[in-house]
């Protein structure tokens, strides 16, 4: 028998709003949640971790949330998770299937047209948001609707969320161009319910005169400063940073490459180890067959060194075969406990 988790429509959203949780303190953070997707089902699938290095696929590695009940393109692709200052989870994932003419959902490769809008075409982003990691609030947005000016978009790619301390508001960043035009960063915040965006999509960072494509950015805050992770396609696909002073930019690229894997990847997603603080860089080994996951570490941002990746090295998933595309965010025991009780 299939299980998913329950998602609740958009009209319900004030219903699950009044529901106040706050934000655990950094003692009960003690396990890991990572989300990915997978290009077998385009669902969101789940993995918990209590160490950071040994990971179990929850529900045997089958989706927690189907795609095709969420997503107008009945597929899902590059999820990402946040808890946000008031202790909510925040998920944000590309709406897209890239196989839906081979399973049956379109008649056509894309949904537009390739020659004008490109490689995997799509139009927007699904917005989820939970309190507990089981009942979840969904906004579909589209693009392309939101103003004139954005009617020719290409993409919309790769969303994360982010809280910017600042002005005190939720923001989401992600991959977009118009037309076939090469891929830029853009932002734009969002409301706190997670279902109407704030402001119309504003520049985060661009290549220089736009030669090449950047895609997938990742933000960490460190001390004072504030690190955009970001796939380059300058030559080949590695992850590159830049600094800025605001998360907003202006950033400050340094074009040397992060990452130490050299084969092709992408997505890349840092997160803080919680016995030591190290952080950790897992990225998307897309050129290995089948997909996994490498990760570097670096304990202040500026140089990493190899953790291998998954089945390679100290770091293991069980119940896994090719993951694509995640997430992590600390969890505290009885959340982990929670979901395990549900999938397990």
């Amino acid at each position: 028998m299939k299980k998913f988790l329950f998602v609740v429509l958009a009209s319900c959203l004030p219903l699950i709003g009044e529901v106040a949780m706050a934000t655990p303190s950094t003692e009960e953070l003690t396990a890991y949640l990572m989300v990915y997707h997978k290009d077998a089902d385009h669902s969101i699938h789940m993995a918990i971790s209590r160490d950071g290095y040994q990971w179990k696929a929850l529900n045997g590695d089958r989706p927690v949330i189907a795609g095709d009940t969420i997503a107008e393109q009945h597929g899902i692709r590059d999820p990402h998770i946040f808890r946000g200052p008031d202790g909510a989870f925040y998920l944000s994932m590309t709406d897209l299937h890239i196989f839906a003419q081979r399973d049956g959902y379109r008649q056509t490769e894309w949904e537009r047209d390739g020659k004008q809008f490109g490689w995997g075409n799509n139009r927007g982003l699904v917005l989820m948001k939970s309190h507990d990691l089981l009942q979840w609030t969904r906004t579909n947005i589209d693009f392309t609707r939101l103003d004139p000016s954005l009617a020719d978009l290409g993409c919309v790619w790769a969303p994360e969320t982010a809280y910017d301390d600042e002005t005190g508001r939720l923001m989401i960043h992600f991959t977009m161009r118009h037309g076939t035009q090469n891929n830029a960063l853009y932002y734009c915040y969002v409301n706190n319910d997670y279902n109407k965006l704030l402001t119309m999509p504003k520049l985060l960072l661009e290549a220089p005169d736009r030669k090449y494509s950047i895609i997938d950015g990742d933000i960490v805050k460190h001390g004072d400063k504030y690190h955009l992770f970001y796939v380059s396609h300058e030559s080949g696909a590695c992850i590159c940073r830049a600094t800025a002073g605001h998360i907003t930019g202006p950033y400050t690229v340094n074009p040397q490459r992060v990452s130490t894997e050299r084969r092709g990847h992408e997505a890349p997603n840092v997160w803080q180890r919680i016995s030591d603080g190290a952080y950790v860089l897992m990225y998307d080994i897309y050129r290995n067959n089948p997909h996994t996951f490498g990760f570097d570490e670096s304990a202040d941002l500026e140089q990493f060194i190899r953790l291998g990746q998954f089945s390679d090295d100290c770091m293991k998933m069980e119940g896994c075969v090719s993951p694509k595309h995640g997430a992590v965010v600390q969890i505290t025991a009885e959340e982990a406990r929670r979901l395990e009780s549900i999938w397990n």
